[in-house]
């Protein structure tokens, strides 16, 4: 999470004791506003954190140690600066003693040819290029026919959003740009005997179908339309290509409705009575495009007739789209922050329109639903580039273009082979056939479900195409999550229920199956969501994306396999069944209606779709999570294996939870929260009772005792940390209304009155900073004592009854505050172990150890680390685990409970970027972790650390994490797999960048000395 701020420098003092430590820390980049002009005072300071801070020195000026320890800290600096006209901006990062300087111009007018005699850019750059300029340029460099282009940059969107306009000089840069491909093509743009035309799409660094717009055919007008028809003796494709552009630059450009030019065509179509667009003439194209003029004057718009002015138009619409309803939508549920915007690809004009020679599609180098290595996709005959991916008509799989277009064909699949080796991924192309000619348009890493993913990535090692630490960059998180998600198990497949109640097939869009309600739009998948449901649309377009995120599946009747839903849902991994010819969908009555049986659904109709067969029943069928196995494994093994990795762990709190996260591949707990088993019916009262009469705890040691020798030998030979009792103790007493004679009597009482006093005099204010953690152990004489000899008995009685056993607890002291606290916790700790340690005869391994959750704590974090026993004088504190839920509600004022109020409203107005709750606060939490841990290390090397909060699952905070050098990780259960890819992607990453980790080189993480 990054909060908007103008701040730039700082000069921190932070107290360590009674001795100053004294250094220079600076923000992170995104601190300084876009186009900030460093002050005179600024340069200074900056120059002087360059010079001071690569390493952090500790100075303590009253210390005889005179401690002097290379402290690493994540410091960033940016400073903007002015150099010969020309605005730079240099990126300073100081990670331990190695500094890393960038300098990149600021190029506001930024064109980069691609294909013909353009030369190939030496180190295209994807953020600055956009996906679709890179594969452009890098089909261009391995020899493959692209038709010539440029592309104008990311930057030149982000001047486009400032000013609303492009420079003059941009403008002239086109026009130069546009000679280039005139001279390679031969032709001239707005040539009114044979005209070169254009088709303008947008293409952002990280894929996002359909989500921007496209204008194909740019340049033709009346004039040139004519000539077009001449030069090529074929008038219908002429008049077939300018409708085509009447339509896209109304809809895009200008914002008139798509829906009024279908309208025009289903009228003329119905007129001259044909079903079909391709039984058209050429008259009727002709006469369609000035149906479509007639829109303009409708809507009070004017088609600009000077080709210039379209490309001008179009130019500014794909700069604009960046920030439509639609995008911003696609991107905010993907978690898309980073981007810069969207590039602009300028392309000569190749036409799969021109008759049964030509076609145009898409295809995929692997199945992107299975990830099989067959080539799937499909294409259209006499068609252009957006009629297969927008759904119009049903085209037919790539594998018949053998028989139609054998020579195109072959070259084909020599492009698609090339380009997976060149990209080591599998590839997700656009082509067109032109007169039986072959032309690339696209190529990109395609979208895919996660069991493609899984696949995908370990047939590249398997083939040789890449390394293992290679092939896990390949698989996302949410890829983990969607091998988990339901499907029908082969029982309910073969059964008659299921059997019987397939009412249509259509095909396989996106796997995995869902059960919900029939939905028809959008706005009313988003308003049931929490009900379940299911989006059925003719087809789907990006108007849709809000409905489809909302929806568990996705039904269409048109389109095929690479139609946008189907494109979208995979990126998902969302159950799709796409052109369904089997139904009728009817929009306006909603209803979904049975070809063969006239069956009709209507809206909150319960159905289930098979995304893996295209099936779809009538009736609610039982879903099954799938085993886990094969790829899954195979992969997470590998993340598990690079070298200096984060390892995971897992929250448990019982021997159900502990058995699972070991399935999963948890190396431990790292987290066993002692108060959950306090809730059973059967155990609730005993616990009252010890509260309110401090009566019973030796009843609740046999209680612990079991939980923890349960967990323990599960856990065998791996690492179990316990948290002492955490929450205020009012958490497990009874609300005024549960109050009566009987509970009373049960607990002790005389009468309920009695019992209603003590529960009142118990009440606080604010239970979160009040009696709770380590407060709790304190003041409430015999409650760590009670815990410690749960945890040592359990440990014990496993040894005693099996001598192979390797139990490993690691007692964590929560919620300290000061030095103080912890020595006085863990003294006892350690007593009351070795005590029982000899009682029983049973040596038993165990560690001592505290979460870092309050700020506090933080700052003070080597004196903690430091404490020793003052009878033997070893270290007390072996370990950190960070509980970061609480630091970030103690460090930014903010309940987790309470924030729902306000933070999506943050959120919007662009105050908080990301739920600090969800994702890490790297500058603020994160810089006290970061603190911390170094500090702790300073005085411990040796110090194992580790997270415990809800961050520890998410992908993108274990990235910071790694990066800080922590240990482990500790998660629930189940987002163990996705914590075990994102800690192997994070360090293959960052050994890449050849970063060191800021806190420590080597990680650690202990098994039981006696395995």
């Amino acid at each position: 999470m990054k909060f908007s701020s103008a701040a730039a420098t700082t000069v921190g003092l932070l107290l360590s004791g009674h001795a100053p430590m004294i250094f220079s820390f600076v923000t992170p980049p995104s601190r300084f506003a876009s186009g900030h002009q460093a002050s005179g005072s600024e340069r200074s300071i900056i120059s002087h954190s360059t010079e001071s801070s690569s390493s952090l020195t500790s100075h303590n000026t009253n210390d005889s140690r005179s401690i002097s320890s290379k402290m690493q800290f994540p410091l960033f600096m940016t400073a903007t600066y002015s150099e010969a006209g020309k605005k730079k901006t240099s990126t300073i990062s100081t990670t331990g003693s190695n500094s890393m300087v960038s300098e990149q111009e600021d190029s506001k007018h930024g064109i980069v040819p691609f294909g013909g005699s353009a030369a190939h850019v030496k180190t295209p750059d994807k953020q600055i290029l956009g996906g679709k300029g890179l594969g452009l340029q890098e089909m261009s460099y391995v020899g493959i026919d692209v038709p010539p282009g440029f592309t104008l940059t990311t930057p030149l969107c982000q001047v486009f959003q400032e000013n609303g306009d492009l420079p003059e000089e941009m403008w002239r840069q086109v026009e130069a740009a546009i000679q280039r491909v005139e001279q390679d093509m031969d032709r001239k743009f707005g040539d009114p005997s044979y005209p070169l035309l254009f088709s303008c799409r947008s293409g952002a660094a990280i894929s996002m179908p359909g989500m921007m717009d496209t204008v194909l055919n740019v340049g033709l007008n009346k004039e040139t339309v004519e000539g077009l028809a001449k030069a090529t003796g074929n008038k219908r494709f002429a008049y077939d290509s300018f409708r085509r552009l009447l339509d896209m630059f109304g809809d895009v450009v200008l914002g008139i409705p798509h829906e009024s030019f279908e309208d025009k065509l289903k009228g003329l179509k119905a007129k001259v009575g044909v079903q079909d667009d391709i039984d058209l003439t050429a008259e009727h194209l002709k006469e369609l495009c000035d149906l479509y003029e007639k829109v303009y004057d409708e809507h009070g718009k004017e088609f600009p007739h000077n080709p210039m002015d379209q490309l001008k138009a179009c130019i500014k619409a794909v700069f604009g789209s960046w920030n439509s309803g639609r995008a911003i939508k696609y991107r905010e549920v993907q978690g898309i922050t980073s981007l810069l915007g969207t590039a602009c690809n300028i392309q000569t004009m190749v036409f799969g329109n021109l008759g049964p020679t030509s076609g145009t599609g898409v295809a995929f180098s692997r199945d992107p639903g299975t990830g099989k290595a067959v080539l799937n996709g499909e294409y259209l005959v006499n068609a252009q580039g957006e009629d297969v991916v927008a759904g119009i008509r049903t085209p037919e799989p790539i594998s018949t273009m053998e028989k139609g277009f054998p020579k195109a064909y072959e070259q084909f699949i020599r492009n698609v082979h090339t380009l997976e080796q060149h990209f080591k991924d599998m590839q997700d192309v656009e082509f067109t056939v032109e007169n039986e000619r072959l032309w690339m348009l696209q190529c990109r890493s395609g979208k895919r479900t996660g069991q493609a993913a899984l696949k995908i990535a370990c047939d590249l090692v398997d083939e040789g195409i890449c390394t293992p630490e290679e092939a896990l960059l390949k698989v996302e998180p949410d890829h983990v999550k969607q091998v988990l998600h339901p499907t029908f198990s082969a029982e309910a497949l073969e059964s008659a229920v299921y059997k019987e109640n397939v009412v249509a097939v259509g095909l396989a869009g996106g796997p995995g199956a869902a059960v919900g309600k029939v939905v028809f739009s959008t706005e009313t998948a988003e308003e049931m969501t929490k009900e379940g449901v299911i989006l059925v649309r003719e087809t789907t377009s990006p108007e849709d994306v809000g409905g489809m995120w909302a929806s568990r599946g996705i039904v269409t009747c048109r389109g095929g396999v690479t139609s946008h839903a189907a494109v979208v849902a995979r990126g998902w991994g969302k159950p799709c069944v796409v052109g369904c010819d089997d139904i009728d969908v009817d929009m306006k009555t909603k209803t979904m209606t049975i070809k063969e049986t006239g069956e009709e659904f209507k809206e909150g109709d319960v159905i289930s779709i098979n995304g893996s067969t295209g099936e779809i029943v009538r009736v609610a069928i039982e879903t099954t999570v799938p085993a886990l196995e094969g790829e899954f494994g195979k992969l997470l093994g590998w993340a598990d294996e690079v070298p200096d990795v984060c390892r995971v762990m897992a929250n448990a709190d019982s021997g159900a939870d502990a058995q699972k996260a070991r399935d999963l591949g948890a190396q431990g707990i790292g987290l066993c929260r002692t108060e959950h088993m306090f809730f059973s019916p059967s155990r609730l009262p005993v616990v009252r009772r010890w509260i309110l009469r401090d009566e019973g705890l030796e009843q609740v040691q046999e209680f612990q005792r079991e939980d923890f020798r349960e967990i323990m030998h599960v856990m065998d030979g791996k690492p179990v940390t316990i948290r002492l009792l955490d929450p205020p103790l009012h958490e497990f007493l009874p609300h005024s209304s549960e109050i009566n004679e009987k509970l009373s009597k049960q607990l002790g009482y005389d009468d309920s009155q009695a019992l209603a006093s003590d529960i009142e005099a118990m009440h606080e204010e604010n239970p979160m900073l009040g009696l709770r953690g380590c407060r709790l152990g304190i003041v409430r004489e015999g409650l760590t004592a009670m815990q410690t000899e749960a945890i040592i008995h359990a440990a014990a009685d496993l040894i005693e009854k099996n001598n192979d056993a390797k139990p490993y607890p690691r007692i964590m002291v929560p919620l300290i505050g000061s030095v103080a606290e912890f020595k006085n916790q863990a003294l006892l700790i350690k007593r009351t172990a070795e005590r029982v340690k000899k009682e029983r005869g049973i040596d038993v391994p165990y560690e001592i150890g505290t979460m870092i959750e309050v700020p506090r704590a933080a700052l003070v974090s080597d004196q903690i680390a430091g404490v020793t026993d003052p009878e033997d004088g070893k270290r007390l504190c072996e370990f950190f685990s960070y509980g970061t839920n609480d630091l970030t509600q103690m460090t930014l004022g903010i309940s987790r409970d309470d924030a729902g109020a306000f933070l999506q409203v943050y959120k919007d107005l662009g105050i908080m970027e990301e739920d600090p709750f969800k994702s890490i606060d790297t500058e603020g939490v994160g810089f006290l972790l970061h603190l911390s841990a170094a500090k702790g290390r300073m005085v411990n090397p040796e110090l194992s650390l580790s997270i415990c909060g809800e961050h520890g699952g998410d992908a993108a905070s274990i990235k910071f994490f790694d990066k800080v050098g922590l240990d482990y990780v500790s998660c629930s259960p189940f987002r163990v797999p996705v914590a075990r890819l994102a800690a192997g992607q994070a360090s293959v990453k960052r050994r890449k960048d050849e970063i060191e980790p800021m806190s420590r080189k080597d990680r650690v993480v202990k098994t039981s000395p006696m395995a």
